[in-house]
């Protein structure tokens, strides 16, 4: 008989683009389903997956909206409760956030196995909350910064979650007389790629034949579009929910932030990057995701605070110009990803779960 699991998630990209991964690696040895808050409705195809609705706002700074909040959460636990034992739900897995704390807690209470996800080179603080009580943690290292000792043995080290599709695309091009050029500002947007670098990308159009693609959102997309034709720079822009496997391989050179999920993808696709971490991310861990790249030879990291158009441009030119440097991340990335395969990823997942 097939158990029953739900996924939580939530929020932005970062969480429910592995839930979905997840759900499609587990969908043909259980019954899974998946629940999420309303922000994270938008990453989702509706009519894919069987969704419930657990919105949780974030924990406010008003005092006077604490009692409120307070009974907000017991509401949900209950609510979460008789959902779980609606569903008769065996399994639950979580990929992190305040959004699955309900969830997490009335699997607790129900005494229903808790797997968590932590795709971050740092324990998000959701997942710290249960770290006791889970039966293992799938993350993409063991040596997770701010993980408590005493449960380092609940760590299954995975290959990086990869969208199936990543799977049949071909590998990033190499340098030579075109510039490609990928700026990824992640599920949120990155208002800095609209505006800092603008200037950088000014000075390459006049030493390079080049190409942008860029990662914008609706609110800025129109000014992009005059900026990139008055200087007549040839370009592309998307949003979060373009086939995104599909640019970069086209590119040879990317600009990015640090979520794990893209780092993950452009390290598998073997295209050398250049890491700017959101320095307001919690406990700081899209410098210590970049950092992990970094240290194996992967990705170069720029901090924001360092930004100006001399610096990034300098930056972008070494890198285009160091072909040697440039060829050594592209083999260090080809040589941490081999293991990386969908079905390797599968069978450790269900193996581990069927163990449990």
């Amino acid at each position: 008989m097939m158990q029953n699991i739900l996924i939580s998630t939530g929020g932005s990209g970062g969480h429910v683009v592995p839930a979905t991964i997840l759900y499609e690696h587990l969908k043909e040895q259980f019954h899974v389903s998946m629940s999420t808050d309303y922000r994270g409705i938008k990453f989702l195809d509706k009519n894919k997956y069987n969704l419930e609705i657990f919105n949780i706002n974030p924990i406010s700074k008003n005092i006077f909206l604490l009692p409120f909040q307070f009974f907000l959460i017991i509401y949900l636990i209950i609510k979460s409760i008789f959902f779980l034992r609606k569903k008769k739900i065996n399994i639950l897995i979580s990929t992190g956030g305040y959004m699955s704390l309900p969830l997490c807690l009335a699997s607790k209470i129900l005494n229903i196995k808790l797997f968590l996800f932590e795709p971050n080179m740092v324990l998000g603080r959701s997942n710290k909350l249960f770290i006791k009580s889970c039966v293992k943690i799938f993350c993409y290292s063991d040596k997770i910064k701010n993980f408590p000792n005493k449960y380092v043995n609940k760590i299954i080290v995975i290959p990086a979650l990869l969208r199936k599709k990543f799977y049949d695309v071909k590998k990033a091009n190499d340098i030579e007389k075109n510039i490609n050029l990928l700026i990824i500002g992640g599920s949120q947007g990155a208002k800095i790629f609209d505006t800092l670098i603008k200037s950088s990308i000014i000075e390459l159009s006049k030493i390079y034949r080049l190409k942008i693609y860029q990662q914008s959102n609706l609110v800025n997309i129109k000014n992009l579009q005059e900026f990139y034709k008055n200087n007549n720079i040839d370009y592309e822009l998307f949003d979060f929910n373009e086939d995104i496997s599909s640019l970069m391989s086209r590119s040879n050179i990317c600009i990015t932030r640090a979520g794990a999920s893209t780092l993950a993808e452009l390290v598998f696709l073997n295209l050398p990057s250049v890491a700017i971490p959101l320095p307001t991310s919690k406990d700081n861990h899209q410098y210590e995701n970049a950092l992990f790249y970094n240290k194996i030879g992967c990705i170069w990291i720029f901090n924001q605070n360092e930004i100006n158009e001399k610096n990034v441009t300098n930056k972008l030119v070494n890198i285009i110009d160091d072909k040697e440097k440039y060829m050594v991340k592209k083999i260090n990335m080809k040589n941490f990803s081999y293991q990386n395969t969908w079905n390797n990823i599968n069978q450790k997942i269900i193996s581990v779960i069927n163990e449990n």
